[in-house]
């Protein structure tokens, strides 16, 4: 039987959470990478705080990480918002987001890559968003959620002939995060009118997005690479009003 280590980024709160429980619901090894340790404890997880914003920093907790343990699966959930107008849009939003969406999943797949091709076989799942197709005030974030749709794309051709898939999950307004807590709250009018306009009249839940991780995670999807499964109640199929 093979043992399965994923690295989760931001595997603390939100998203990241309902995703490293799902995989050590599935008997996985989970390492969570982010700012703040997890509030919550289970045998089989454990923790490296690192700011996934520091290019260095990043590269080596993910270096030093492969260098003790096999990993299998990554899995980059770790995101930022940045609302702004576009005349608000500064140099350094474009940076950061660049580096936590793009830099940050690019260091922990190299470190990853080598054990994987080894053993011919890996999982790699990018949270992008439905974002990635237009919303107001997101000029940074949705060009790197969209950039992620095309750089998961590409990492599928490289890395198919070793057994290594590579797919994304694209939540939409998922109601029970920090992240749109930032934005709106989730008992408010603006939410509950942003609920109706999804087509299936709700929010979504951590729990929505982590069973899409989980289901790309696993050993038996291994004829589906380079696909991007939105999870958004319909949100991306028509119209919402964030």
């Amino acid at each position: 039987m093979v043992h399965h280590t994923a690295i989760v980024s931001g595997g603390n709160t939100g998203i990241g959470a309902a995703i490293a429980r799902g995989l050590l619901a599935e008997g996985y090894d989970v390492i969570s990478l982010s700012r703040r340790k997890p509030d919550w404890s289970h045998p089989k997880l454990s923790s490296r705080e690192v700011d996934l914003l520091d290019a260095t920093a990043t590269r080596q907790a993910a270096d030093e990480i492969a260098a003790k343990v096999a990993i299998t699966h990554v899995v980059h959930n770790a995101g930022a918002i940045r609302a702004k107008l576009l005349e608000e849009v500064a140099d350094e939003d474009v940076g950061a987001l660049a580096q936590l969406h793009f830099g940050a999943a690019i260091a922990l797949a190299q470190a990853a890559l080598p054990g994987m091709k080894q053993a011919r076989f890996g999982r790699i799942v990018l949270l992008s968003s439905r974002a990635a197709l237009g919303a107001a005030t997101r000029t940074v974030y949705s060009a790197t959620k969209a950039g992620i749709i095309g750089m998961a794309r590409t990492w599928a051709l490289e890395l198919a002939p070793f057994g290594i898939t590579v797919n994304v999950v694209a939540p939409g307004p998922i109601g029970d995060t920090e992240m749109f807590e930032s934005v709106m709250s989730p008992e408010s009018e603006r939410a509950r009118k942003l609920a109706q306009s999804i087509p299936l009249g709700r929010l979504g839940k951590s729990a929505d997005v982590a069973r899409a991780v989980t289901f790309f995670s696993s050993p038996d999807a291994d004829f589906i690479t380079g696909q991007t499964l939105y999870v958004c109640g319909g949100a991306s199929i028509g119209s919402i009003s964030i």
